[in-house]
């Protein structure tokens, strides 16, 4: 049986480079990146030159969108650059290539403005003698509250995926992603809450790839099993069969 041909956008990147090393042998994998990627066929352009990037789309029947820029302190210019402008262009021509699915790396960011209210601030400062005993959980119904302009263009994203399942045939998942790290392991306070181990991250990536075409649009939030977490995990695990296998508390 022919392996399923995927696309990967920005796979020089750490998720990029976690996906390739879990699932190489399982998918035909190729890349779009600014830079080479050795041993693995690459498109070279720049997400936001919509004519050059066409091209790497051809024959392809998953995109997985993982470029963009992550940084906090990123510029307007940047985040428009990026993740405004690139993010429809990897959209369109994945439309225009015929593509079945696109696997889109949103982010918690685009939630995260919610820790600005208790519980979940005291859940994200490690305060837990200041957290009842059970809390609401954010859900993917949850109205958004992004955390700057990185959180905005995540929340735009999913504004145009739903846009363009409704007036084409795409499917687009959104993955709002944990924080996920280069040590693989909780670095700080807020990481009890919202971490997300490599392994999590790509098992959620690898259930989209697989899921039903029927499934045309949705939103999950993926994180590792977190005790002071306050992100839903189980629409992702009722859709989709999301079990994560790793947990913040055994960094303790």
């Amino acid at each position: 049986m022919a392996r399923k041909k995927v696309l990967v956008t920005g796979m020089s990147g750490l998720i990029g480079s976690a996906v390739r090393r879990h699932l190489d042998e399982k998918y035909e994998l190729s890349a779009l990146n600014r830079g080479p990627i050795a041993g693995v066929p690459c498109h070279r352009a720049d997400i936001a030159d919509l004519d050059a990037i066409l091209p790497a789309f051809e024959g392809q029947e998953t995109v997985v969108h993982l470029a963009a820029i992550a940084r906090g302190d990123a510029t307007w210019e940047e985040i428009l650059h990026h993740n405004v402008t690139g993010t429809y262009n990897v959209f369109e021509a994945a439309r225009r290539g015929g593509v079945k699915r696109i696997v889109y790396a949103s982010s918690g960011a685009a939630m995260a403005g919610w820790e600005r209210e208790m519980p979940y601030r005291a859940l994200v400062e490690g305060q837990y003698d200041a957290v009842p005993e059970h809390w609401e959980k954010l859900t993917h119904q949850t109205p958004v509250r992004p955390m700057g302009l990185y959180g905005c263009s995540k929340v735009w994203g999913e504004a145009l995926a739903r846009h363009s399942t409704d007036t084409s045939e795409l499917s687009i998942l959104c993955l709002r992603l944990g924080a996920v790290n280069a040590e693989d392991r909780p670095r700080h306070a807020r990481d009890f809450s919202v971490w997300c181990s490599q392994y999590d991250i790509v098992q959620m990536i690898e259930r989209c790839i697989d899921a039903p075409d029927n499934l045309r649009f949705d939103i999950f939030y993926v994180l590792s099993n977190n005790r002071w977490g306050y992100r839903d995990l189980e629409h992702a695990r009722q859709v989709l069969g999301l079990v994560p296998q790793d947990a913040a508390e055994e960094h303790r």
